[in-house]
């Protein structure tokens, strides 16, 4: 049985794969702001630091890592997208790679919101791993922008590496769920400034449901198992047909 990392197992997509992983008997250890192994805010840079040193001394040989710790577009600080979604799925992996045996997997969650970011210049802040610099962008942007920002950089940053990792024999890959319906939605659903436009953002959803978190779940089990052994560098749409009908023509 095989040993990951997960962060934000406490609620949503994260507790559907913690349950799904345990149930299989594989050892999960989850990192979360709560009701985790590890207590952390891997929107703080000291945090996210600590936690890291404290899973390479805990738990020196690892089979993958799985990040799904994200907050969403409506909480009051943009910037604190960007250093939870961004750079706490990209520290914790790029902090922990060496502890990952061969054979190893990882997944980072994306977004289907990733191609709705415009900003490039917020992209390759973030790409370029300058954190201070991506935080003064998102000062002036809104946490739509940082939100699909963030899920775009995610992607993006797991197709610089994915090559990299694929040749120590770990594949990297990230999903790009849709509309999932996890406590994290339900907040920005019943926000002023978004409820609106996600209730017809999911009436759109061209297979007539939203997602559940054990839709994504179910992804993530399979990309780690054996069967997926060949799949490395993808990102993975998981959202009911819903990029196919917003971006016919797009393959990223």
């Amino acid at each position: 049985m095989a040993t990951y990392v997960l962060t934000g197992g406490a609620t949503g997509i994260g507790a559907a794969t913690k349950h799904k992983l345990q149930t299989a008997n594989h050892t999960v250890i989850t990192v979360d702001i709560k009701e985790a192994d590890y207590v952390a805010d891997l929107g703080d840079p000291t945090a996210r630091a600590r936690v890291i040193d404290a899973i390479k001394r805990d738990h020196p040989s690892l089979d993958g890592i799985i990040t799904c710790a994200g907050v969403a577009s409506h909480i009051p600080d943009p910037g604190k997208v960007l250093a939870i979604n961004f750079f706490g799925s990209q520290a914790l992996i790029a902090g922990l790679v060496d502890s990952i045996s061969a054979g190893g997997r990882i997944v980072a969650i994306s977004s289907n919101s990733a191609p709705m970011c415009t900003n490039e210049n917020l992209v390759q802040a973030m790409l370029s791993l300058d954190e201070a610099a991506s935080l003064a962008l998102a000062a002036t942007s809104d946490g739509h922008e940082c939100y699909a920002g963030s899920k775009q950089a995610i992607a993006r940053w797991m197709r610089l590496k994915a090559p990299e990792y694929a040749k120590r024999g770990i594949a990297f890959n990230a999903i790009a769920p849709g509309y999932i319906e996890t406590p994290m939605t339900a907040a920005v659903a019943d926000d002023a400034t978004y409820g609106d436009a996600i209730r017809e953002f999911v009436a759109s959803i061209p297979i007539g449901r939203p997602g559940q978190p054990e839709d994504i779940a179910n992804l993530i089990a399979f990309l780690l198992s054996p069967e997926a052994a060949f799949i490395a560098g993808s990102l993975i749409y998981c959202d009911g047909a819903h990029d196919a009908m917003m971006r016919p023509e797009g393959l990223f």
